[in-house]
């Protein structure tokens, strides 16, 4: 692989561009905000900025990394007419395996792959190449596409088939608002009966309860009110929702599922789009 296109430079996107760049990989990158890919360009020696899709024509793969399925789905489909034949798109976004199927079909029909590989791990682990990254595909495409991923996580699993990657990431975020949510509820009914809040947290992390909201978000971004994990509530409320809407669409009953998902809903838009997803810590506290 000579050549990489990378759509997508926000809190994710920019540390593992940097990587890609570290490892001396040749990068096009692209960004909503012009400021943010010519600022990447800037720092980073022989970055060319892509002033449209065609920019990407020369690319053996095209890593997006984006908000959501809508911004996912209108990058890609002004990217097809100018990919080369035998070129791959590796979709790292949190984003609708539906859809993502979708978009897989559509560029089969032109001689491009598409492999799903949504990652784990937040901004810490983007920054030091540690991501969690989960892959859906045909083995095939992934294979030559693996030292790739690599330079940007340790943990790569090849999941299932086109779409199975953004599946697994959408339930992994369900499960994990899940346990942010009754860590939350845990620690304001301890406090409430006179327990130290910092105490419920270290004696939950010595027992079966812990968690990785009460061993890397409580005390560091929960209790002291910092609230600035780096992940947004807004990503958190749409994850889980696309895990719910999953369940539903496979005749599965998720009945947590639907109830984590309306009230991240509800505390995001109360909150404001703004909102650390931390900030669940004080949505569901006693009033």
């Amino acid at each position: 692989m000579t050549r990489i296109g990378f759509i997508g430079l926000g809190m994710m996107g920019r540390p593992m561009a940097h990587l890609l760049h570290a490892a001396g990989l040749s990068l096009v990158v692209r960004d909503a905000n012009p400021d943010a890919a010519a600022g990447f360009a800037a720092e980073h020696a022989g970055v060319a900025v892509a002033q449209d899709a065609a920019a990407f024509s020369g690319c053996d793969a095209v890593i997006t990394m984006l908000p959501n399925s809508d911004i996912v789905d209108a990058v890609v489909r002004e990217l097809a007419p100018h990919l080369r034949r035998g070129a791959c798109v590796i979709e790292m976004s949190s984003a609708d395996p539906v859809r993502t199927r979708a978009l897989a079909a559509l560029l089969a029909e032109r001689g491009v792959a598409l492999i799903d590989a949504p990652v784990s791990g937040g901004v810490k682990k983007a920054v030091n190449g540690t991501l969690a990254i989960m892959v859906g595909g045909d083995a095939a495409v992934f294979a030559p596409h693996r030292p790739l991923l690599e330079r940007m996580g340790q943990a790569i699993t090849h999941v299932g088939p086109v779409g199975a990657g953004h599946a697994l990431k959408a339930l992994n975020n369900y499960v994990s608002a899940a346990a942010l949510i009754a860590t939350a509820e845990a620690i304001h009914a301890g406090t409430a009966f006179g327990i130290d809040p910092a105490t419920i947290v270290d004696v939950i992390n010595a027992s079966t309860g812990k968690n990785n909201t009460t061993e890397n978000k409580a005390h560091q971004f929960m209790l002291n009110g910092a609230f600035n994990s780096g992940f947004s509530l807004l990503l958190q409320a749409k994850d889980v929702g696309i895990a719910a809407a999953l369940g539903e669409s496979l005749q599965v009953p998720m009945a947590l599922a639907q109830q984590v998902s309306a009230l991240t809903s509800e505390a995001s838009r109360r909150l404001g789009p703004g909102a650390d997803h931390t900030e669940l810590y004080r949505f569901v506290a006693p009033a």
